[in-house]
């Protein structure tokens, strides 16, 4: 059934709620947003917004058969595959945030991903990953460093208000992620 549009009052009421992770332990990939949206809050599934380009780009780079919709997110967990978030509250835009509460809301990730040990933490979002994690320069794709001891790839923030990026762009980057955890599985 796909995810039902929520009206406004149920959006603007969605401020602060939390939005449940998708996750178990030993997942090939753990996908990172920044935090969820109003309108992912509101109907309670990630990446919910129509025009977000999470479910196609999960699709076109070989992590799932067909393009999902946000209310099948459950399905992502046969293919090995989770979402979580930085910083757990929801907001109008994720400019709201503070550096100290992406700073935080990096910390407690390391700690998730420490417990839940996935493949990779694959992080959606290059100026939220630089400032939760401090690495102001860090570049898209597989980094250096680690979170929780994992290996980390960032790739662009899908929203749909991210026109930095065109659809085959984020086909080309969850492909090059998605081949790699393939090969390291």
């Amino acid at each position: 059934m796909p995810t039902r549009r929520p009206t406004k009052e149920e959006i603007a009421a969605a401020e602060n709620t939390l939005v449940p992770d998708i996750i178990a332990p030993g997942l090939k990939v753990l996908f990172c947003g920044i935090n969820p949206g109003l309108y992912t809050a509101a109907v309670g599934h990630h990446f919910a917004r129509p025009g977000n380009r999470f479910w196609k780009a999960l699709h076109e780079g070989g992590f799932t058969s067909r393009i999902l919709d946000p209310s099948e997110e459950d399905e992502l967990l046969r293919a090995g595959c989770g979402i979580t978030n930085i910083v757990d509250r929801a907001s109008t835009a994720a400019a709201e945030l503070a550096p100290a509460e992406l700073a935080a809301g990096g910390r407690a990730l390391d700690e998730k991903v420490r417990r839940y040990a996935p493949r990779y933490l694959a992080v959606l979002g290059l100026g939220a990953y630089r400032t939760a994690f401090a690495r102001p320069k860090a570049p898209l794709g597989r980094q250096e460093e680690t979170v929780g001891g994992r290996p980390v790839w960032v790739l662009p923030n899908p929203s749909g208000l991210n026109a930095s990026y065109r659809p085959a762009d984020f086909a080309r980057l969850f492909r090059q992620l998605h081949d790699a955890a393939e090969a390291e599985f």
